[in-house]
């Protein structure tokens, strides 16, 4: 006999839904603090219907949308569980902060920058190359 969608779950059953192994629900717990079943005499755990949407949710933003754990956690932090639950229906707002995106995101997009902005760019830039080449300079001294 099935159980039915309101029906908790064990930890088997709720990583057989959520798709991973159940170790790593184990180590979603001591990562996200939000994340809380209830927990029976023994230490036995049991997944609520809205804790297995908000596991889909992680899952598809760290395994699918490339977020890091701290990313997952900024994430929710700034947007709240609504964004996690969003996450699980395959909703993508947009994020609020440039941190909270995907790493390959906030790397490849451009950001305008002002003319005046630009020359204090370059010497920065600069004094950089220089840097990177006296400290290539000791490296091969050493």
């Amino acid at each position: 006999m099935a159980k039915g969608p309101d029906a908790f779950r064990t930890i088997s059953e709720a990583a057989d839904e959520v798709g991973v192994p159940q170790h790593v629900l184990r180590f979603w717990e001591s990562r996200f603090t939000f994340i809380k079943p209830m927990k029976r005499a023994g230490g036995r755990r049991f997944y609520r219907p809205g804790d297995l949407v908000m596991l889909r949710g992680i899952r598809r933003l760290l395994h699918e949308e490339g977020y890091t754990i701290k990313g997952v956690q900024r994430l929710y932090k700034e947007e709240g569980i609504d964004r996690l639950l969003a996450a699980a229906t395959g909703e993508k707002p947009a994020p609020h902060a440039a941190e909270a995106a995907p790493a390959d995101q906030a790397a490849s997009a451009p950001m305008p920058v002002a003319a005046a902005d630009a020359s204090g760019l370059a010497r920065a830039l600069s004094g950089l190359e220089a840097a990177k080449a006296r400290l290539d300079a000791v490296l091969r001294r050493g």
